[in-house]
């Protein structure tokens, strides 16, 4: 019998059998490769669930989400951006969906082979904890993700950086960048 786990770091930084946790997790979704991340965001649970689970959000805070199409309340159709400029769609199904708590979900194309889990936790004083896990298997093997990480593709970086601007949009309005402002060029002003 697998050893419960004591502690709540999400699957993927484990110092244990992370591949053995993401089979309890996942099941027949798992994918070859297992990303965890978190962050506390100084929202109410309730908001920071509700944002994330309005699907139609994700390209606001997902740099390489084009769109994503709700096909009805537990299917969706996601068009992305992955490494070399290509873009890639498939469709997904939500698996999980406890309000507040748990949305969970997996690929239904073998073209892009990906399961997800992401859990809200309310911290008193604090926000909420959101804990993201990801399992997939890189499109074109090996190869295909090294090439994601030189292009900065690849899903760990991704879901890094991805997790940092849901947090910058639910705590400000915004999502800091620093790409240049065509409105302030066109007024001459600096951008300071």
């Amino acid at each position: 019998m697998a050893e419960a786990r004591t502690d709540d770091a999400p699957v993927g930084t484990s110092k244990k059998d992370a591949a053995a946790e993401a089979r309890a997790l996942f099941g027949d979704a798992v994918g070859s490769e297992t990303v965890g991340r978190a962050v506390t965001i100084n929202r109410p649970v309730a908001e920071v669930y509700a944002f994330y689970r309005d699907l139609s959000n994700a390209p606001l805070y997902m740099d390489e989400v084009e769109r994503v199409d709700m096909t009805d309340d537990r299917h969706a159709h996601w068009v992305a951006h992955v490494a070399g400029g290509t873009t890639t769609e498939w469709d997904a199904e939500i698996t999980e969906d406890e309000p507040e708590r748990v949305l969970a979900w997996r690929s239904l194309d073998t073209s892009y082979a990906n399961a997800g889990r992401a859990t809200f936790a309310d911290t008193p004083g604090r926000g909420t904890v959101v804990t993201l896990t990801l399992t997939y298997d890189p499109p074109g093997g090996t190869i295909g993700k090294l090439v994601a990480k030189l292009f900065q593709r690849d899903p760990a970086i991704q879901a890094r950086r991805n997790l940092r601007r849901l947090k910058q949009l639910l705590e400000t309005g915004e999502v800091a960048t620093a790409a240049r402002n065509p409105e302030l060029d066109a007024q001459g002003r600096t951008h300071e």
